[in-house]
């Protein structure tokens, strides 16, 4: 009689065993999908415009690299990017296209680490109709040039090497970024340009790009910082921390900016 009770008491608990198994095997399951959308994040960049080819091949590489983050750049000139920021605007990290705007940002941001560097070239209709050859041929009153506004980096890179070079330049229009810059000539409306090197390679079937000499041309510096407000501190200091990487650094290489 006693070893009948205990037959059935073996009995029980392993049926008791086989139940729990899937149900076990199930539970992990849900926790384990649960789980998957909080190891990613969505991050706001504000970068600028110049940034604006490069970024979206990094921004790709970066998330293909870091699966369930979400990557998304807003492109402006620095000068309304720095505003956005000192207006509470929300995002996670910042690139401008100087120092001199990220240094005015200081207490908006992390630490800022240069990630790359440019340099202006001369941007004019394709085939250089009008032949211009130097900074100095940007003073001819018959030639429609179009320069950045003096607030935006670019514009101030390109006061800087004309004043040095004692270049008088009466712009038919000043421009919010250097996108817009290159639009203009890009579209007909002014037969040259100054802009970044690597801007006017993202066009060279509508603009052709005239060197200007190291000696008589400005080095611009991209600073990379996190902000205070970002609600995704860890995720924006590991984007910031790989635009200076080797990965993105050959992406940036490839676009032709220089290095930091």
């Amino acid at each position: 009689m006693k070893t009948a009770v205990t037959g059935r008491r073996t009995a029980s608990a392993v049926l008791t065993a086989a139940l729990l198994v899937p149900l076990a095997a199930c539970g992990g399951g849900e926790e384990k999908k649960s789980a998957a959308p909080d190891s990613g994040a969505a991050l706001t960049v504000l970068a600028a415009a110049s940034l604006t080819d490069v970024f979206k091949t990094a921004g790709a590489a970066y998330e293909k690299a870091h699966p369930g983050t979400k990557v998304t750049f807003s492109f402006a000139g620095s000068q309304e990017l720095a505003s956005q920021v000192k207006n509470g605007s929300p995002a996670d990290a910042l690139v401008t296209a100087d120092q001199k705007t990220m240094d005015g940002l200081k207490s908006d941001t992390g630490t800022p680490a240069v990630i790359a560097k440019n340099r202006l070239v001369i941007a004019t209709g394709e085939g250089n109709p009008k032949k211009v050859a130097a900074l100095k041929d940007l003073a001819n009153k018959d030639l429609k040039v179009v320069l950045a506004a003096p607030e935006v980096p670019v514009g101030r890179y390109s006061k800087k090497i004309l004043d040095a070079q004692h270049v008088a330049v009466k712009p038919v229009s000043q421009e919010p970024s250097v996108r817009a810059v290159l639009s203009k000539v890009e579209l007909g409306e002014a037969d040259a340009g100054l802009v970044y090197k690597t801007d006017a390679a993202t066009a060279t079937d509508k603009v052709d790009a005239v060197d200007i000499p190291d000696a008589q041309n400005a080095v611009a510096s991209y600073p990379a910082a996190t902000l205070r407000t970002t609600k995704n501190e860890k995720a924006a200091a590991e984007f910031v921390k790989w635009l200076s990487g080797p990965e993105a650094q050959k992406i940036l290489r490839d676009a032709g900016f220089q290095q930091p």
